[in-house]
């Protein structure tokens, strides 16, 4: 999983198993025999964009450390409806419990993954990168952040501790944006970037002549968007831009004709649909 902490990922899916679990599955132990082997396979049934195959896999060797999955696809794939996504074979009963925990992280991550890579799509041609946010589900932000990276996206910071973004309630408690850049510059190390969001003309002017790094255009039309990039430009051309809020498949192409570098989309995992996958057993 490249970037992702395998460790981590153990403890979340280890986590997840309990949820689910509790004492067991009572019904597998009521109606299969013990030991009896079964085969299983996912089966995509619409059109998308694959992301979590290594999650999946984890909840079955988490069950049975011998449990492994082939896969015919990787994440970030594209795939018709009907395509078999992976296989895998071992104890029914490991088969059976660990279906609905790995539907759910492959279903989910899926659905992050294809709808980031229609907002890429979208935008294709300009300088725009499209990017998440923190608006993730508690507990899954690694494997939605994952999943938008599956889809052809950007990560924007993981959590508080790792990038500095000064939004309106930071700026209305430290007295302006001014004092707010200034006062974050002067605490902050040297390798942060200061970002501040802003949403008129004069926040603008602030933000740079305070030495903002990068500059959020919160909640502007596309219109005043490209207003705004012509005018940092010219001011600084050095300093990103960032568009955020209002955003969608509809309009995210005006933002990044605008001009923008990156457009930050909540949309990407806080209202992706679960894909359409089925996971079919067979004895054997």
């Amino acid at each position: 999983m490249n970037w992702l902490d395998e460790g981590a990922l153990f403890s979340q899916i280890g986590a997840f198993l309990s949820e689910d679990l509790g004492r067991g599955d009572i019904t597998t132990q009521a109606t299969v025999v013990r030991n009896a082997r079964a085969r299983g396979r996912f089966l995509a049934k619409e059109k998308m964009v694959v992301a979590g195959l290594e999650a999946a896999e984890a909840v079955f060797s988490t069950l049975d450390s011998q449990q492994q999955i082939e896969a015919f696809a990787s994440d970030g794939d594209e795939v018709e409806a009907g395509k078999v996504i992976a296989r895998t074979s071992g104890f029914a009963d490991v088969l059976l419990a660990g279906e609905r925990v790995a539907l759910n992280l492959l279903q989910r991550l899926s659905g992050i993954a294809t709808l980031t890579r229609e907002y890429v799509r979208a935008v294709e041609g300009t300088r725009a990168q499209i990017v998440d946010t923190r608006k993730t589900t508690p507990g899954l932000r690694m494997l939605e952040k994952y999943a938008v990276l599956s889809g052809g996206g950007r990560n924007h910071r993981f959590g508080l501790d790792d990038g500095v973004l000064i939004k309106d309630n930071h700026i209305a408690l430290a007295g302006g944006v001014a004092a707010a850049v200034e006062q974050a510059k002067e605490r902050v190390g040297h390798l942060h970037k200061v970002e501040v969001e802003i949403s008129n003309e004069r926040d603008l002017r602030e933000a740079i002549a305070s030495g903002a790094d990068i500059i959020l255009l919160d909640n502007l039309s596309p219109e005043e968007t490209a207003r705004m990039v012509t005018l940092s430009r010219e001011l600084a051309p050095q300093v990103a831009l960032e568009s955020s809020g209002g955003i969608t498949l509809e309009n995210v192409r005006a933002y990044g004709d605008a001009g923008v570098d990156l457009i930050s989309i909540g949309a990407l995992t806080h209202s992706a649909r679960a894909m359409d996958i089925s996971f079919k057993i067979q004895a054997g």
